[in-house]
């Protein structure tokens, strides 16, 4: 596991309350990278992305799930819409909150999600209340991992499923170069710490899950940041950044080190689904 310790909670909620406009004007409803096969565009790799872990998971129509990283919302409205789910979204922040809360309204999206503003550390929910745990791209800025999957765990049902993807820090050993590397996206995008795939199988045994399906999506979702880099570019963003101060700014910078990272070995992009052993 890279460890990047000097990160603070407060400063990823407040750069999550700020950068969501950020987000919406480079990337879309979903803050999620995008999965290509083809020349798909980047709205529709984003769904796609969402619609192969919720078929991985086998997802069943009307399940009870808990969005653990929702950002705007995409997911969930997703996963209500199409598999007509009652999802519960929880985000670190209020903007992110409210406008999850707006667009599923505004949507007429039936059943309709429900946002909580809370810490997905502390949140707690009633045991054995619900059937999926989904995560997209949210376990990177949690500080105890272990402690949060063995939480999650008593929110499940026997049986019931947890779907994750999540940046890793690259395969063992990594070199000196790499683990830098690794430490600059950490501190650019303000992850406390990055785990391995090892690391997350590892997490999730712990907790009294069965790992059924995992592996890595890295060439696949790459691209993601070869096309923000590209709209950055051709934007003003990066302006308003500095305007807004300096982690948005440090935030921006950092595009180009997932992108190396990615394509060195020093970070890869994984799934896993798990299975609550009963």
């Amino acid at each position: 596991m890279i460890e990047f310790p000097t990160v603070q909670k407060q400063v990823i909620r407040n750069h999550y309350d700020v950068s969501t406009l950020f987000y919406r004007l480079l990337w879309g409803p979903h803050i999620h990278h995008g999965y290509w096969e083809a020349k798909e565009t980047p709205a529709a790799a984003q769904i796609q992305l969402t619609e192969r872990l919720a078929r991985m998971a086998e997802i069943e129509h009307g399940s009870r799930v808990y969005d653990i990283g929702c950002g705007m919302g995409g997911s969930s409205v997703w996963l209500a819409r199409q598999l007509g789910c009652y999802v519960t979204g929880v985000t670190l922040s209020s903007v992110q909150r409210n406008w999850a809360s707006w667009a599923a309204m505004l949507r007429g999206v039936t059943p309709r999600p429900r946002f909580l503003r809370d810490d997905a550390e502390r949140i707690e929910f009633e045991p054995a209340s619900a059937d999926v745990v989904w995560s997209i791209e949210c376990t990177e800025h949690l500080f105890d991992k272990p402690a949060f999957f063995r939480k999650s765990a008593q929110w499940l049902r026997p049986g019931g499923r947890f779907a994750l993807l999540a940046w890793l820090a690259g395969k063992d050993p990594l070199t000196e170069e790499q683990t830098e590397l690794t430490r600059a996206v950490c501190k650019g995008m303000f992850c406390p710490s990055l785990g391995s795939q090892s690391d997350y199988a590892g997490w999730f045994e712990q907790a009294g899950y069965r790992v059924i399906k995992q592996g890595l999506w890295t060439r696949n979702v790459e691209q993601t940041w070869e096309i923000c880099l590209r709209r950055i570019d051709r934007s003003g963003v990066r302006y308003l950044a500095r305007l807004l101060g300096q982690n948005h700014t440090l935030f921006l910078n950092h595009f180009q080190a997932i992108l190396d990272a990615y394509r060195t070995g020093a970070m890869e992009y994984g799934y896993f689904v798990a299975e609550k052993v009963a």
